[in-house]
């Protein structure tokens, strides 16, 4: 059976459609993951210190700063900093724990995190 050069580029770009669409929805569960992970007390409590602009939150604390532009940082740096701010940051004091050095978040956990503060406008 020889298939014609149409039909692949139309079969190529179904399977890109659902490829897209598979990653789309993988992409969503991990931001409603970091959300989940931000706001419960028992993972990441974030909310315990910083509220996040252009997001609801049930009392944020206001220890840390307000989270704004995060979809601009880069991933790496955000995700360094959650993993141990005083190396991310070269900083000797913070009231912010090493949620990955001293093991409270594991590396998918952070990486949830991140994908959910990149959406802070």
């Amino acid at each position: 059976m020889k298939l014609s050069a149409s039909k692949l580029i139309v079969g190529s770009c179904v399977a890109l459609a659902m490829a897209l669409g598979a990653q789309a929805a993988q992409d969503q569960n991990l931001v409603k993951l970091g959300e989940k992970i931000f706001n419960t007390k028992k993972l990441g409590n974030c909310l315990a210190c910083h509220d996040v602009n252009g997001k609801k939150i049930d009392n944020p604390g206001s220890l840390g700063p307000k989270l704004t532009g995060l979809k601009y940082w880069d991933d790496k740096m955000l995700y360094d900093t959650i993993y141990d701010i005083y190396k991310a940051r070269g900083i000797k004091y913070s009231a912010m724990p090493p949620f990955g050095a001293n093991g409270w978040l594991s590396e998918q956990q952070i990486k949830a995190l991140v994908a959910y503060l990149k959406t802070v406008q």
